[in-house]
């Protein structure tokens, strides 16, 4: 399992993901599941993966080794015109992988099942943002809709659903999401720490900062231990139920 969210705010867009993989209680693993593509002053592409670590490895092993080989640039992200066109290149590279891998009649909800969140801005368009789906299709997210998450979502979307302002500042979002992965991390042990992040300041078109995140972060501990406290407190603050 795994955790990964992407938002939209007026500043730019805002990803954080989980680095934990498991196969069983006696089988934990740590990959990213963040990966970025920059070419700066014209393009910055983050991806983030949920699901089959086969299948997610070799949707972005593909996209890869293809922005590499001359041969190919005209189908790769390094050359797409548009994040639509991102988004497209990038659910026809999942049904391309599934239909190589799935034996005969193996559909996209089984065992090779993978999502994925795409975001970022091409020089020219808008920082925009998808969720791409097991099956090749995509949404992009809207003024309704300003986040995804993928992998084990419900535990870290309340307090998103119930603090999330467009408005909000790249500090208060990173402090918005450590507050949202610690909640679920305490919930879910299929997600853990390191933590990946990226910040991207609309119309940059360069990653503004890139860090990973770990139990020994004095940041990460302080929201951490604070939230726990400010829960406590608010917790005895609310009146008993009358005898």
């Amino acid at each position: 399992m795994t955790y990964c969210v992407g938002l939209k705010i007026d500043r730019g867009l805002v990803f954080m993901s989980d680095t934990r993989t498991n196969a069983g209680m006696d089988s934990i693993s740590t990959f990213r599941k963040m990966h970025v593509w920059e070419v700066p002053g014209e393009r910055v592409l983050v991806l983030m993966t949920a699901g089959n670590l086969a299948t997610t490895q070799a949707v972005v092993s593909l996209l890869e080794q293809r922005s590499k080989a001359a041969s190919e640039r005209t189908s790769t992200l390094l050359e797409t015109p548009s994040m639509y066109q991102s988004a497209r290149l990038i659910g026809d590279t999942v049904k391309e992988v599934i239909a190589s891998s799935a034996p005969a009649g193996q559909g996209a909800d089984s065992y090779f099942n993978a999502s994925f969140i795409l975001g970022g801005q091409i020089k020219g368009g808008e920082p925009r943002l998808f969720m791409i789906y097991p099956e090749g299709n995509f949404i992009e997210s809207t003024e309704d809709t300003p986040f995804f998450q993928i992998g084990e979502t419900k535990y870290g979307k309340p307090i998103i659903v119930r603090a999330y302002e467009r408005s909000m500042s790249f500090a208060e979002m990173v402090k918005l999401l450590i507050v949202s992965f610690d909640s679920t991390l305490r919930s879910n042990l299929s997600v853990g720490l390191p933590l990946d992040m990226v910040l991207y300041e609309a119309d940059t078109c360069k990653v503004a900062l890139q860090k990973r995140i770990g139990l020994d972060d004095p940041y990460y501990r302080t929201v951490s231990d604070g939230w726990s406290n400010a829960l406590k407190q608010a917790f005895r603050s609310l009146p008993d139920f009358p005898d």
